[in-house]
């Protein structure tokens, strides 16, 4: 059996206005369907064990977690070595429902970017309004950094979670970093 490795094995940079983090392994679940069916909800909230979002907006606490994807898609996180496990009791919670439930942990990376500059330097590559006042903890967006699609959460007070396709990993890695280049700093945030 072989063993599975994060997309970019943990790489970090630290010598920046902030600090970018590969955080490795992350169980994702993508649910579809009617998210006010309580099926949709007793799945999703029975599996992260977190209450359901509101719309654009993410609980989430370490590994576990909801992210509101759109009207009709949640991202369900949970440890990677319990992800079979909470497919499985998912799929048994909306046998009668029109939903789908699938793993797509293996086709996603996750990176941390933290410290006070944190919201500057992904100010650099997003066009979000990222002010302290128009971007609050547990706020989530999905868009684009720079040429690839993106979806980022303030999962800390200067602490963003962002989510890029793993085919991605090594350039969003290097985005990042390059926004949060020592001297970099605009100081607008």
């Amino acid at each position: 059996m072989s063993n599975t490795l994060s997309a970019l094995n943990g790489a970090t940079y630290a010598d920046g206005i902030a600090q970018v983090r590969e955080i490795g392994l992350q169980g994702m679940l993508t649910l579809r369907g009617d998210l006010a069916s309580a099926a949709i909800k007793s799945a999703a909230t029975g599996a992260a064990g977190m209450d359901m979002p509101a719309p654009n907006h993410a609980n989430c606490k370490e590994n576990n977690g909801i992210c509101w994807m759109s009207p009709d898609e949640l991202l369900v996180l949970c440890p990677r070595d319990t992800v079979a496990d909470t497919l499985a009791q998912m799929n048994t919670r909306l046998a009668k429902a029109f939903a789908l439930c699938v793993d797509v942990s293996d086709a996603r990376a996750v990176f941390e970017l933290s410290g006070p500059n944190a919201r500057e330097v992904l100010a650099k590559l997003v066009p979000v309004d990222l002010s302290p006042a128009g971007f609050t903890e547990g706020m989530f967006r999905r868009s684009r950094m720079a040429q690839i699609p993106a979806a980022f959460w303030l999962h800390a007070p200067d602490t963003f979670r962002i989510i890029t396709f793993r085919s991605n990993a090594q350039y969003a890695f290097d985005l990042l970093k390059v926004a949060a280049q020592p001297g970099s700093e605009v100081g607008f945030f």
